[in-house]
């Protein structure tokens, strides 16, 4: 099924904005373009949109997305350099995680702390527990 841009957009949950500026910057390059510059999107170029979409929410600035979409077009011989770049944003949002889950885990703690001190009627009452 071929789909506009605004249907493709509408779809993945982007704007049409957004797409072209993915287009513009190279990310694109597995979308027909007509001769009058209208993109044609087709069923597996939503595979494609959701890479980018994946890379760009991990972290992985446009530029290197850009790499990934041209090493994509060289075909099997960049392989290794593919899995090389999908390992190393491993370690990166392994790294947020770790990140992340300090912060909750000081979220919950004060949430915690409220929750006793509502029930209690006071923040005293984590003062006189330090004292005991």
């Amino acid at each position: 099924m071929n789909y506009t841009i605004k249907q493709a957009a509408e779809k993945m949950g982007f704007t049409v904005p957004t797409l072209r500026y993915y287009d513009k910057e190279g990310l694109l390059p597995f979308v027909e373009k007509k001769p009058n510059g209208t993109r044609v999107f087709k069923d597996e170029d939503f595979e494609g949109l959701a890479i980018i979409t994946c890379m760009k929410n991990s972290g992985l600035p446009i530029k290197d997305i850009k790499k990934y979409m041209d090493l994509c077009q060289e075909g099997d011989s960049t392989l290794q350099e593919r899995m090389e770049m999908f390992l190393e944003r491993k370690e990166a949002v392994e790294k947020q995680r770790e990140e992340l889950n300090k912060i909750m885990e000081t979220i919950n703690h004060k949430i915690w702390y409220y929750e006793t001190a509502i029930k209690a009627g006071t923040e005293a009452v984590h003062k006189q527990n330090k004292n005991d």
